[in-house]
């Protein structure tokens, strides 16, 4: 019996997700519609929500009162087993997936946070927290229309096939906890000052201080540049030993050489013709998005994830920002041709281009499986977009993704 066979015979199938906005859209797709307090249900679903990070690794007092006051005598603070504690602001909600982990109706639980790293954490730092025994799936999906989510249901699996992604999503927020636990404690007894140190903002704030620092220590030097202009080009003056080689450091010896050749003739030594093919620019990941969006918008890299994280979630225009890949796999070619046709009409002008005989062109740079991690790169959906209805940072972020998307198929 399929998988999908034996979910018939079970009672009621909960299903988790990260935010209330996403929760709601996947009830819609299920066809459950009965609002409670905390879940939505009906079709022999319930669907819930975990508003962000409810469940945390505790402070170090939990692990005994010898660490509740600051002391080099109680470093390292090293558990043996880690604990975890509800967020303070966040307890009625856990109680109510709690309750509906435990309730007899629910036979299975269906992990829907945000497919990647810290949306593991998040489902299954609550599932061991609420002391969950129920087996679960996994839905993973990288785009928010109904029918990504249908085919993500479809195609589910075992959460245990994500072991490996928890563990180092664990890995990363014990380390986390053990640096910024232990140093902050550390420096603040050595410095009697109260100061944060972190596995990543620390490093962080260093490069930020020493590129402050060389800004600072910068003098500037007077250089000059001579150019000559030859009608249909115009040529500078270089030499070995210049550093660089264009740059002469006193005035007076530009000024000498610029009337030595003034009105002189030239002679062309050597002439070279090089045909070169431009590659086409690859698809968007998060921080090359982020990156163009500065660029060419003036956005901030906060900005353009907010931005991005609408138009996943709440238009469903994008497929899931947070990704670090700029490649597809090569299922994913039907869809793209797909999404090209139902772009919005100022972009199919750029389609015939992009799609040329109809089918697209296949290469490494675009097409490879083997450099898709988590999640394929930033794409348009198949849904089709009003730009109207769009705010106009969402409109300009989402006309930057269409015209790479149709450029780099071209």
């Amino acid at each position: 019996m399929s998988r999908n066979a034996e979910r018939r015979n079970f009672r009621l199938i909960l299903v988790i997700a990260e935010k209330p906005s996403v929760a709601q859209t996947i009830a819609a797709v299920l066809g459950a519609k009965e609002k409670k307090d905390g879940f939505i249900t009906g079709n022999d679903y319930i669907v819930s929500w975990c508003v962000g990070h409810l469940v945390q690794l505790s402070e170090a007092a939990a692990y005994g009162e010898q660490y509740r006051k600051w002391s080099y005598d109680s470093l390292p603070i090293l558990p043996q087993e880690w604990q975890y504690t509800v967020a303070a602001d966040k307890g009625k909600q856990f109680k109510v997936l709690k309750e509906l982990m435990h309730r007899g109706d629910v036979s299975e639980v269906v992990n829907a946070c945000d497919a990647g790293r810290e949306g593991e954490l998040i489902f299954r730092y609550i599932y061991e927290k609420a002391g969950c025994k129920k087996p679960f799936d996994r839905l993973w999906i990288s785009s928010m229309t109904d029918e990504a989510i249908q085919e993500g249901f479809r195609a589910i699996r075992s959460g245990s096939d994500y072991d490996g992604l928890y563990r180092s999503a664990q890995c990363r927020s014990q380390a986390d906890w053990l640096v910024g636990m232990n140093a902050s404690r550390a420096f603040t007894l050595r410095y009697d000052a109260l100061l944060s140190v972190g596995r990543v903002q620390t490093p962080t704030l260093a490069i930020l201080v020493k590129r402050r620092k060389e800004i600072e220590d910068f003098k500037p030097e007077e250089y000059a540049t001579v150019t000559a202009d030859f009608g249909d080009y115009r040529g500078m003056y270089f030499r070995e030993g210049l550093e660089p080689d264009t740059h002469i450091p006193k005035i007076d010896d530009a000024k000498a050489l610029a009337a030595q050749i003034k009105n002189q003739s030239a002679t062309v030594i050597s002439a070279e013709t090089t045909r070169r093919r431009d590659l086409p620019p690859q698809l968007y990941d998060l921080t090359s998005l982020q990156r163009d969006a500065n660029r060419l918008l003036g956005f901030t890299a906060d900005k353009t994830l907010k931005l991005a994280q609408s138009l996943y979630e709440t238009h469903k225009a994008l497929t899931y920002p947070r990704t670090d890949s700029r490649y597809l796999p090569p299922d994913m070619i039907p869809r793209v041709v797909q999404t090209m046709k139902v772009l919005p009409e100022s972009y199919q002008a750029l389609v015939p281009g992009a799609l040329p005989d109809g089918k697209l062109p296949v290469s490494k740079r675009t097409i490879d499986e083997t450099k898709v991690t988590d999640h394929h790169a930033i794409l348009p959906t198949p849904k089709r977009i009003n730009l109207d209805s769009l705010p106009e940072d969402e409109r300009q972020l989402y006309d930057m993704v269409c015209l790479l998307y149709t450029s780099d198929a071209a």
